[in-house]
C-alpha cells in the first residue's frame, strides 16, 4: 500500500482555496490513502468560538463533496481535519472520505491549550473502520500525548493510524516512533507549516511530517 501525506500553510478561513490547494499539491502523485493536516481547510488559531462555528458551518458539505470527486477520480482514500457543529456542540473533528462520500469520523478526546475554550472534547472513543483493505484508526494532533489513545486504537484492530495534526511543540515527532513500537502498528502524521497571529499569542508550525513503520522506523 502506498501512503501519502500533503504538508502547508493553511490561509487562514480561505476554506475553498485550501481544499483546492491540497488537490494541486497531490496533483498526479499515486497513493491509496493521502493524509492532510488538522483543521486544514479553515486554519488553526481561532479568535471565539463563535468565528470557529461559522467556519463550520461553511465547510463541512464544500469539503466532503470536493474531496469525494476527487477520491472517486483518483480511486483513493482521503483522511484531514476539520471543525464539525453538531446541533449546539462543536467538535475538532478528523473524517475519512472515499468514493461515496464520508465514512468515518472521529472526534478530538484530547483538546490543546485554548482548543478547550472552543470546543467540546470527542464523544465518539476511538472507533477503526476497515477501509482500502486495512483497518485504519485516527488520532488529531495533541492525542499523541496520550499513551492510551494509540493504544485504544490498536486494541480496537487498527493496522495504519491517520494522524492529522497541528504540531507546535518541537518534540511532538519524537513520539510517534514509540507509539508505533509499542503498539506494532503504522502511522501516518500530517503536519502543517507556516504561522498564525491572529490573537495575542503566535503560533509556529513545525512541519515534520513523517510515515513511521511497526518497528517505529520513519
Amino acid at each position: 500500500m502506498k501512503i501519502g501525506m500533503v504538508q502547508f500553510a493553511p490561509d487562514f478561513g480561505a476554506v475553498n482555496e485550501n481544499i483546492e490547494r491540497v488537490i494541486r499539491l497531490i496533483g498526479n502523485r499515486d497513493a491509496q490513502i493521502w493524509v492532510l493536516p488538522e483543521l486544514f481547510a479553515t486554519g488553526y488559531q481561532f479568535v471565539d468560538r463563535s468565528e470557529a462555528e461559522a467556519l463550520a458551518k461553511n465547510t463541512s458539505k464544500l469539503m466532503i463533496q470536493r474531496l469525494a470527486k476527487f477520491a472517486r477520480e483518483r480511486n483513493c482514500l482521503i483522511a484531514g481535519g476539520f471543525p464539525e457543529l453538531d446541533g449546539s456542540k462543536l467538535y475538532n473533528s478528523a473524517f475519512l472520505v472515499g468514493a461515496d462520500g464520508l465514512m468515518a469520523t472521529y472526534r478530538k478526546v484530547h483538546l490543546f491549550d485554548r482548543e478547550k475554550e472552543i470546543f467540546s472534547p470527542g464523544n465518539m472513543g476511538f472507533p477503526v473502520v476497515e477501509a482500502g483493505g486495512v483497518r485504519l484508526g485516527m488520532m488529531v494532533c495533541f492525542d499523541w500525548y496520550f499513551p492510551e489513545s494509540a493504544r485504544t486504537l490498536a486494541k480496537g484492530g487498527a493496522q495504519i493510524i491517520l494522524h492529522p495534526s497541528n504540531l507546535v511543540l518541537p518534540h511532538c515527532p519524537d513520539s510517534m516512533p514509540v507509539r508505533c513500537l509499542e503498539n506494532r502498528v503504522f502511522a501516518i502524521t500530517a503536519n502543517r507549516v507556516g504561522f498564525e497571529k491572529r490573537t495575542e499569542e503566535q503560533l509556529t508550525y513545525i512541519g515534520k511530517s513523517q510515515i513511521v513503520s511497526p518497528q517505529g522506523e520513519i
